[in-house]
C-alpha cells in the first residue's frame, strides 16, 4: 500500500523547507500531482505550528508559498482597487 496523501504533503513541505533557496519552484514543479487547496491548506497547518514554535521565519517562508500557490490555483482573491467616491 501507498503511503497517504497527507504523508506526501509532509514529505514535500519537507523538501521546501530544505532546498536551496530559489529552487521552491523546482521541488513544486517536481510534484504538481499534490499541489491543491489540500495541500495549502496542509502548507498553514504546518506554518501555524512553526509559529507556535517559535519559528516565524519558518512561519513566514510557508504562508508565502501557500499564497503564491493558492494565486495559482485561483483560490486567493485579487485585490481589486477600489475606485469608491
Amino acid at each position: 500500500m501507498t503511503e497517504s496523501r497527507q504523508e506526501q504533503y509532509y514529505q514535500l513541505i519537507e523538501e521546501l523547507i530544505r532546498c536551496p533557496n530559489g529552487q521552491e519552484p523546482d521541488v513544486l514543479e517536481a510534484r504538481m500531482d499534490l499541489v491543491d487547496e489540500k495541500f495549502i491548506r496542509t502548507l498553514m497547518e504546518v506554518a501555524t505550528a512553526q509559529a507556535h514554535q517559535g519559528n516565524q521565519d519558518g512561519a513566514k517562508f510557508l504562508i508565502f508559498i501557500a499564497r503564491e500557490l493558492a494565486k495559482q490555483l485561483g483560490l486567493y482573491p485579487e485585490t481589486a482597487t477600489a475606485t469608491s467616491s
